[in-house]
């Protein structure tokens, strides 16, 4: 019994991670998306020079 359980909790481990990494890709991916709209998208500064789309 003892085995089984251990196994039944790696699997679940071993989903659980999977899960997270995937959800990880994503947020990676909308982030990026995000930072290259902004990056084109950004505003003129004063001067005639493109400013920064962020306040860092």
């Amino acid at each position: 019994m003892v085995p089984l359980i251990l196994v039944l909790l790696l699997a679940l481990i071993l989903f659980g991670i999977g899960f997270a990494v995937k959800a990880l890709w994503w947020i990676a991916v909308i982030v990026l998306a995000i930072w290259l709209i902004g990056f084109f998208v950004r505003p003129a500064a004063s001067g005639g020079r493109r400013g920064r789309w962020y306040r860092w």
